[in-house]
């Protein structure tokens, strides 16, 4: 029987014209690069959930020019691929005098680029709060500042995790992207690996193998985190 299997393996290899020991020597590399992947789509994600909250709150002001005038850029963020947007920091930025490293370029791209979508996610959870919340905090003769901060705000992160959490994946897949710009992320190693040897099965399926061992266990993560945060809170 292991006879068999084995040989079926091998019969498949050989149409695969899989290379294990080229597979083990560019591995180290991969994880290597992975690294800086994963830091871009930490430091990317972070830059998104400040700044989305902070255009969630813009589009809530009492002047509707402005108001309309942050939703028309959300939407002009959230309509324009995520690509151009790269290009644009880092090729044409430049002619107006600001010239940003890939890295800088990469991070504030994913960024703002995200953080137009997680605004409309907080701005759907500020709606779900009760108005009777909001009429407490005026009877109370709270500041705007406070009554978000320390009354709706609270209330209205729990049912924009699941939002919050797809997004995190969300640009953990966007991140080679950046490779366009030279950004020495996980589909960049992978590029030039395959540039250097002419190869380029082993490679990109690392790459599809890697992104699937990360993406699958932190969505099952961000599940159990919300519904968790859901029995503390007592929603569930």
């Amino acid at each position: 029987m292991n006879g068999s299997w084995r040989a079926r393996w091998e019969r498949r290899e050989a149409v695969l014209n899989w290379d294990w020991d080229f597979t083990w020597t560019i591995l180290p590399r991969l994880l290597s690069a992975t690294v800086n992947t994963i830091l871009a789509a930490g430091l990317g994600y972070a830059i998104a959930v400040v700044l989305g909250l902070v255009l969630a709150l813009l589009q809530r002001t009492r002047s509707p020019i402005f108001t309309a005038s942050v939703r028309e850029i959300i939407e002009f963020v959230r309509s324009t691929p995520l690509v151009l947007q790269v290009f644009f920091v880092f090729y044409v930025a430049p002619q107006f005098g600001i010239t940003l490293s890939p890295w800088v370029a990469g991070m504030l791209s994913i960024g703002v680029h995200y953080a137009a979508y997680l605004s409309e996610v907080y701005r759907g959870g500020i709606d779900s709060v009760p108005k009777g919340q909001w009429e407490a905090a005026t009877s109370l003769n709270l500041s705007t500042t406070r009554t978000y901060f320390r009354i709706v705000i609270p209330q209205a992160l729990p049912p924009s995790l699941a939002g919050m959490g797809n997004y995190l994946v969300g640009i953990f897949k966007d991140t080679p992207i950046l490779s366009v710009i030279g950004v020495a992320e996980l589909m960049h190693a992978a590029n030039s690996i395959g540039a250097e040897t002419y190869r380029f099965l082993e490679p990109y399926t690392l790459v599809g193998i890697i992104f699937l061992a990360i993406s699958l266990p932190t969505a099952a993560l961000i599940r159990a985190f919300e519904g968790w945060m859901r029995r503390k809170l007592g929603l569930t």
